[in-house]
């Protein structure tokens, strides 16, 4: 057996999210992110014991993209690199594994994602089961209708709550430099708008956005060399639903509550979170996360804008957990809880609840 080992983030950094980014590659957009995570931790690539990144070639358009990109990090001389087909928040999970049992002391996690150059809601079509469903190119947006139309059909809901839910989050953006939506028309105005695809409005549903993001990892006293504020991760872990949208119930998120119990969010003995950053692109999905995790008012949600303030496609996911770590590095958070989501309808989901030392 390992003798057990405090995992925690110690530096965050994200681009400036913006609609398109069409006069820069996925490298040029990645190399100030990674040179601004590394430099506030005083470390260099080649001190990096463990790289580790997440990003899709669908979205590329070409096989092995992701090679590329470590051109900004410099693979030479030879590091120690992986790398997943999902957003960063799962690569954070691989690379978290790795500082535990003990084969790094450190790790650089980034995630980058370009919606721009084709139609994201038709390239996302391709995670469905490709015999039945894919075939059929129900997109992104149209199956987030149906788990919304759920949710309104059993009462769980109703369309000023979702709205309420758009205009809080994109008012909470206002101060942060990084959101590609900031600030929000009342509620009650944006239910004036026309549907998008019934029930969902523009309002309801995430930008599409260019962006990346990047943290660093370090284990014990290396974590407390390297920042003063330490986001220690006390639990996290991922689970996932049936594959076809078809057999559950789209109004529930048990994966998330599951990964959220084997995380120890709902340990009595821990402080309660004081902070949750979700991944919910579309409003009806953060009404599914709060109800599976029993968050109450007295929790402060997306205090970033979340996913309907900006959402790169791969980076969304480690940008929740990069933006709890951040809040409890500025003392604004005791206890936070962080969660990604993947595939249609709250596929995956991971969940993570992080912490700052005792004061």
């Amino acid at each position: 057996m390992l003798p057990p080992r405090d995992v925690a983030i110690v530096a965050f950094a994200q681009t400036g999210h913006v609609r398109r980014a069409e006069d820069l590659s996925e490298v040029e957009m990645l190399m100030p992110v990674l040179q601004e995570v590394l430099g506030s931790t005083g470390l260099r690539a080649g001190e990096i014991d463990f790289t580790c990144s997440g990003s899709s070639d669908y979205l590329a358009g070409r096989p092995f993209s992701f090679t590329m990109a470590l051109d900004g990090v410099g693979a030479w001389p030879p590091i120690s690199e992986s790398h997943v087909e999902m957003d960063g928040a799962w690569a954070l999970y691989e690379a978290w594994v790795k500082l535990l049992t003990g084969q790094a002391e450190t790790a650089l996690v980034y995630s980058y994602g370009k919606s721009s150059p084709g139609e994201l809601r038709d390239v996302l079509t391709r995670q469905l089961d490709p015999y039945y469903l894919a075939p059929l190119w129900p997109d992104s947006v149209a199956l987030a209708a149906l788990q919304a139309r759920t949710l309104l059909d059993s009462d769980r809901t109703d369309e000023r709550e979702l709205a309420t839910i758009a205009a809080r989050s994109r008012e909470a953006a206002r101060d942060n430099p990084h959101a590609q939506l900031r600030g929000s028309p009342p509620a009650a105005e944006l239910l004036d708008a026309d549907y998008l695809v019934q029930p969902l409005r523009a309002h309801d549903t995430p930008p599409l956005s260019d962006g990346a993001a990047a943290v660093v990892l370090a284990v014990g006293d290396t974590a407390r060399r390297l920042t003063e504020r330490p986001a220690w991760i006390r639990g996290i872990d991922h689970r996932i639903e049936a594959h076809s949208p078809g057999v559950r119930d789209l109004a529930e998120s048990p994966s998330t509550r599951l990964a959220a119990e084997h995380a120890g969010h709902f340990d009595p003995s821990a402080a309660p979170c004081d902070t949750a950053e979700l991944h919910a692109p579309f409003t009806s999905q953060e009404v599914v996360l709060r109800a599976a995790l029993e968050l109450g008012d007295d929790v402060t949600v997306n205090p970033s804008g979340g996913a309907l303030a900006a959402n790169p496609m791969m980076a969304a996911g480690l940008i929740r957990l990069g933006e709890a770590a951040a809040r409890i590095g500025r003392g604004e958070s005791r206890r936070a809880l962080a969660h990604a989501t993947s595939g249609p309808c709250l596929q995956q989901n991971l969940v993570a609840v992080l912490e700052g030392d005792a004061e």
